[in-house]
């Protein structure tokens, strides 16, 4: 038996990067799973559609209010209940505060944090219903500390930590915990854009002195998705290799 059988994860921005390797870790321990992203990668479908579980995509702006509670809605209608809620979906516009423009901040603050509150707006009232759940809002460790060049960034994460903490507190009476989890330097499509120089300094930083794996971030979402973490919310773990010491 897996340690998700007969749950139903909601995983956004799942097509690739963190959010595929948790959907695919999260199907292999026996969840349903439903994700959205803008555009659907059918390969990825694909390969969750191999463990044998229900699997449904859904294109949809996750930034959007309404459009976020109708592809709620819908998911409910096409697997009758939602158990775990990852907000996953996110993106950069890295520069420093002197060269940013408005609209860089805007989009990062609404896709990032914007996009977690909708999601959470329209699954709690489920989750109430249902008498528990678990939230993981994908955070990172520059939501803690800090980043030159990254303060659009860096808010829409520490935001996702706040707004974790809150949920805990509201939603814990009716068996519902919300957590974060805080990567590091993980190996993905993101980094992978990095100047090769800047990703050596900040492997440097690392005592580990390696990058991490998208499948380790996706251990942690599985441990803070099952019964393992039953007495665990309002917290925020690190997934840095040492990096937040």
């Amino acid at each position: 038996m897996g340690l998700l059988d007969g749950k139903t994860a909601l995983i956004t921005g799942a097509s690739r990067g963190i959010g595929k390797a948790i959907a695919l870790k999260y199907a292999s321990e026996g969840a349903d799973i439903a994700f959205t992203d803008v555009v659907i990668d059918e390969n990825t479908v694909a390969e969750l559609e191999t463990w044998g579980h229900k699997v449904r995509a859904y294109v949809s702006d996750a930034s959007s209010f309404q459009k976020t509670h109708e592809v709620v809605e819908k998911i409910l209608e096409d697997f009758g209940r939602i158990d775990i809620l990852v907000n996953n979906a996110g993106i950069t516009r890295d520069t420093l505060m002197l060269r940013m423009e408005e609209s860089q901040w805007d989009a990062v603050l609404t896709v990032n944090l914007k996009s977690a509150f909708n999601f959470i707006h329209a699954v709690t009232p489920v989750m109430s219903r249902q008498r528990g759940g678990s939230i993981i809002n994908m955070s990172s460790v520059v939501g803690e500390a800090g980043n030159a060049g990254q303060c659009n960034y860096s808010a829409s994460k520490a935001g996702l930590i706040g707004l974790a903490k809150s949920i805990a507190k509201e939603m814990g009476p009716r068996g519902v915990r919300a957590n974060c989890i805080a990567p590091g330097f993980i190996i993905s499509d993101m980094t992978a854009a990095l100047p090769e120089d800047v990703r050596a300094a900040w492997v440097k930083t690392i005592p580990l002195r390696r990058g991490g794996t998208v499948e380790e971030v996706a251990k942690v979402a599985l441990f803070l998705a099952s019964d393992l973490s039953s007495y665990v919310t309002g917290q925020v773990i690190n997934v840095c290799g040492g990096m937040a010491c």
